[in-house]
């Protein structure tokens, strides 16, 4: 049994299951939940609104994480687990698979994506990446 999880939360549906499924898989595990501010998501906002946007961006994606951590500690607190949560900058699968090789992980829990339809079937490019370059066994939520 893997003694430390890295479960991928983004405060979206999957993500919240795939915490959900490593809590009652893993409950003697250390849970890790990670949450990544990625960095392109600026170019969009400075295209929109400009410099000043720009200067506010990193802060309001730090209030963002916060939000989503509190979202992850009370799924994990309704469960009486405790949960650790790490905020990473960077592309997301790169930030999930270089926290997982620094910090012992044993697995890697995350959900697959929003999808529905024909599409389903193949996984979102996080999820893929993640999946291929793990050294360490990734458990997929769909």
């Amino acid at each position: 049994m893997p003694v430390n999880v890295l479960v991928a939360f983004d405060g979206s549906p999957l993500s919240k299951r795939a915490l959900t499924y490593t809590i009652e898989t893993f409950p003697d595990a250390r849970i890790t939940s990670i949450y990544v501010i990625n960095p392109t998501d600026s170019v969009i906002d400075v295209e929109a609104g400009g410099l000043p946007v720009a200067k506010e961006w990193y802060e309001n994606a730090k209030e963002e994480a916060t939000r989503i951590h509190t979202t992850a500690t009370d799924l994990a607190a309704e469960r009486n687990t405790e949960l650790d949560t790490v905020t990473e900058v960077g592309r997301p699968a790169q930030a999930i698979l270089e926290y997982a090789d620094d910090h012992d992980v044993d697995q890697i829990v995350m959900g697959s994506h929003g999808r529905s339809g024909i599409d389903r079937a193949l996984l979102g490019s996080v999820s893929e990446t993640v999946t291929r370059r793990a050294r360490i066994p990734v458990t997929i939520i769909s």
